[in-house]
């Protein structure tokens, strides 16, 4: 598997796909593939990728921020998947959106639109809320999946009011801090090499080095729950150990099972991708996943390069990350995934 894997990466970096790719696979609890290949730019200042080199995580803000909080405070009872945004956001009772529900925001079936390009007004967090508030359903919720990162901006200010903590501080209190993953989090400043730096901009005259990708994330102070987070490879295989261990912890309790195993169930039946709560399901379609993995494998995927996917029947966990927006917006992992999951899945079984 290993020379299989290293040549299929390698080929994707000789195309560039990305400079560089980091990849860990777990299988019954052990580590049986972790592999490093490529370098972390093309700059003169480039150094060989490895596992402790920070990568902009993209939408896996989604799953090891945002999921993990709404979990963690739904077990303590202040608030349940029921219950209505406009609870929480008052204003944003309007335009046919009172009856949005915190369950169709993680599901992406709320009825609101997929993205808008607030950065172009350079839009603050707060007015990026303010503009949410005032948008018009698409569709009936319950009806259809829009993969839609405003609704994940709602649920940071869910979030917010709730614990009454911004969500950079609370996920390093009750997420990063007590599974010691000392190089997780927002707005990281560290030294330039230990980047996986991310699309070139013309105002930076440089490759974007520890500043946000998401362009409305990066204007919105660089914190939210639906892009912002950075992490290592370390770090994302501490955190995809605790989803393996029922969301345990060496011995500390981080996710409640029972909420664990209720996020993994399809709450979108009624549409052509399966949704779980914050998690894309595999279902029965194309997937990152692969053709081979699991029915009920999950996980996720960032825009920038990076992914992680559980396959809790076969005991298997696939962890990837790449900076593949270096060479710009172009759509090549959409092949590289599933592509590189059938690899890791015919090797192995």
């Amino acid at each position: 598997m290993r020379e299989m894997v290293r040549t299929f990466l390698q080929r994707e970096i000789d195309l560039q796909v990305t400079p560089g790719a980091v990849i860990r696979v777990r299988h019954k609890g052990e580590i049986v593939l972790d592999e490093t290949v490529g370098t972390n730019s093309l700059e003169d200042d480039r150094v060989p990728i490895s596992n402790s080199h920070l990568f902009d995580m993209a939408s896996l803000t989604k799953v090891m921020v945002t999921l993990p909080a709404i979990l963690q405070i739904c077990e303590t009872g202040e608030i349940h998947l029921h219950d209505k945004v406009a609870m929480f956001i008052p204003s944003f009772q309007k335009h046919g959106k009172e009856s949005v529900t915190i369950k169709q925001l993680l599901t992406h079936s709320s009825g609101l639109t997929a993205h808008r390009p607030f950065f172009e007004r350079r839009l603050s967090a707060v007015d990026v809320l303010k503009e949410i508030v005032e948008e018009k359903l698409e569709y009936a919720p319950d009806t259809d999946v829009v993969y839609s990162d405003l609704g994940f901006i709602l649920l940071m200010e869910i979030i917010e009011k709730v614990t009454g903590q911004k969500i950079d501080e609370y996920a390093k209190q009750h997420l990063f801090g007590p599974m010691g993953m000392k190089n997780t989090g927002y707005k990281p400043a560290i030294e330039r090499q230990r980047y996986a730096p991310t699309e070139y901009y013309d105002h930076l005259q440089d490759h974007k080095y520890g500043i946000v990708h998401d362009d409305n994330t990066e204007f919105m102070g660089g914190i939210s729950c639906h892009a912002g987070l950075f992490s290592t490879m370390e770090d994302l295989s501490v955190f995809t150990k605790m989803l393996e261990n029922d969301g345990m912890h060496e011995g500390k309790k981080i996710l409640d099972p029972y909420w664990l195993a209720v996020s993994r169930r399809n709450f979108t039946p009624f549409a052509d991708e399966s949704r779980g709560l914050g998690w894309q399901l595999k279902g029965g379609g194309a997937s990152p996943a692969g053709d081979l993995m699991s029915q009920g494998t999950y996980g996720h995927t960032g825009f920038t390069g990076t992914s992680f996917y559980i396959d809790p029947e076969r005991e298997l966990t696939v962890m990837l990350l790449t900076n593949r927006v270096y060479f710009g917006r172009h759509l090549a992992m959409l092949r590289l995934r599933p592509r590189l999951h059938n690899i890791i899945y015919t090797s192995l079984f």
